[in-house]
């Protein structure tokens, strides 16, 4: 049994690492809604200066984005169930193995 809390907390050590340099979905999230803000008030420049083309692109731009924003907030949300999970796991290995 000790074996196997050995070989968690070495795979969890080294994986913290790796998932701290990956941007995570929350940050992902954070940047899609400042893109959008950002195509939102390029539409609004292209609307006053009245290029028709650029206001559709620009649109088609923010549509995107938000299509991009939806699936990192489905990711976030699933990362934040795993994380849950794993913390419950960890704490009734622990209790296991204290008894």
């Amino acid at each position: 049994m000790k074996l196997h809390t050995l070989a968690l907390a070495v795979l969890v050590a080294l994986a913290g690492p790796a998932l701290a340099q990956a941007p995570s979905a929350k940050d992902q999230v954070k940047a899609d809604k400042e893109q959008i803000k950002k195509d939102k008030e390029q539409v609004k420049t292209d609307k006053q200066a009245g290029n028709k083309d650029a206001v559709k692109a620009d649109k088609q731009k923010v549509k995107a984005d938000k299509q991009k924003m939806k699936q990192d907030k489905k990711k976030a949300k699933a990362e934040g169930k795993a994380a849950k999970a794993e913390g419950k796991a960890a704490k009734a290995e622990t209790k296991v193995e204290t008894k």
